[in-house]
């Protein structure tokens, strides 16, 4: 019996023709794009808090960010790349620091830039060790992030205990202060900086008459202000944030209390002065320098009130030159592989950054941090004293 061919044995030639027309147009592909496949930008992470009461701060060192990776792109970029910044909100909150981290991972970046609350940026360490992500920290400065033995953290800003000392040494050795009283709010940077403060003061013979803890995002302080007021001490140092500080010193100064009012370097922002209003006079700041006041950071305060419309806030020079350190790495390693550039950065030990010199001691910390006094006066942040090679408390110019 004879059959109609319906056409079924031309079949494998047809699928031989796709399939050669198919690995044609790949290999046309590939001769356009030599790259496809690979990553065509170097991904730096910049988790920070974008939301709450913080996002300011965030706010700001993500534009720190932005100008250094546009001075970096400008210049040809990293290795033939240019740097992509992945900002990505963690609230301060160690929940949400947890999410923002692994989101990171997942994005690709091969380093990480960034940090503020030491609260998030504890456990976003974790997570980036476990990943083998290099961490160069810009303003978290509880001590524990360098004490974990970890050696993917870098910080391009000082620690609290070595703040907590440089507060108590102004209080004895400048103000001359007998009886101090410290506020916390219960944070991990605010405590931390409390303890190293409140220890030092009672090595140097001062009275601490008060040292606890506050709530943070209540409206009334007034009741923690008594009590203070009727312990009598020679000054008030709070160590927590600035969305607090301005509403503390505000109602300090309605309550009557004269006595000197200090706050650590989480008050250092302008928004304390727009909380507080006039009672912000005379508030006295320890802290790391801010751009205004730094030599090298001439440029970078220029180029940030060009690109904003206002001038810098507190740590995005440090943001800045947490970014500019990172690419230098990058460049040194040859490498963005994540343990590559750990090993790079552990190598730095004289880059010329904005804020200075930087280079890394074994356990990532900063070599050479430096603290001064910052004063408020008419709505403005202006510097106030220094310590000398002596360590005598001098004004500053």
């Amino acid at each position: 019996m004879n059959h109609q061919n319906n056409g079924t044995p031309d079949a494998p030639r047809l699928t031989g023709t796709l399939h050669a027309t198919l690995a044609l147009a790949i290999l046309s592909l590939a001769a356009l794009a030599p790259g496809l496949g690979q990553a065509q930008t170097i991904k730096i992470g910049v988790p920070v808090p974008l939301s709450g009461s913080s996002a300011a701060a965030g706010t700001d060192i993500v534009n720190g960010a932005k100008l250094a990776a546009a001075k970096i792109n400008a210049a040809g970029g990293v290795l033939g790349k240019q740097i992509e910044l992945v900002p990505e909100d963690d609230a301060c909150d160690a929940q949400t620091a947890v999410q923002a981290a692994q989101k990171l991972v997942d994005a690709g970046v091969v380093a990480v830039a960034g940090g503020y609350c030491s609260s998030a940026a504890l456990p976003e360490l974790t997570a980036f060790h476990r990943a083998g992500i290099p961490y160069v920290l810009d303003a978290s400065t509880n001590p524990k992030l360098t004490e974990m033995g970890y050696d993917n953290v870098f910080r391009t800003i000082g620690r609290d205990d070595e703040q907590g000392p440089f507060a108590a040494n102004f209080m004895k050795n400048s103000l001359h202060v007998k009886r101090a009283a410290v506020i916390d709010d219960n944070t991990t940077y605010a405590k931390g900086l409390a303890q190293n403060t409140v220890e030092s003061l009672k090595k140097m013979g001062v009275d601490v008459v008060y040292a606890d803890s506050i709530t943070p995002g209540q409206m009334d302080y007034s009741p923690t202000l008594t009590k203070v007021a009727s312990l009598k001490p020679d000054v008030i140092y709070y160590t927590g944030y600035f969305s607090e500080a301005g509403l503390l010193v505000k109602e300090a100064r309605q309550v009557g209390l004269k006595m000197t009012f200090m706050g650590g370097d989480g008050t250092n922002d302008p928004t304390l002065m727009k909380t507080a209003g006039p009672a912000a006079d005379g508030m006295i700041i320890t802290t790391a320098p801010l751009a205004q006041f730094l030599a090298g950071a001439h440029d970078y305060v220029d180029q940030y009130n060009k690109s904003y419309g206002q001038g810098p806030g507190p740590y995005s020079v440090y943001e800045y030159d947490a970014v500019g350190v990172t690419a230098k790495a990058i460049a040194d390693a040859k490498s963005t592989k994540p343990a590559d550039i750990s090993a790079a950065l552990h190598k730095i030990t004289n880059y010329a950054g904005a804020t200075g010199t930087i280079g890394f001691n074994p356990k990532g910390d900063r070599s050479r941090a430096v603290y001064i006094t910052v004063i408020v006066h008419n709505d403005q942040f202006e510097p106030y004293q220094r310590q000398d090679a002596s360590g005598k408390w001098v004004a500053m110019k």
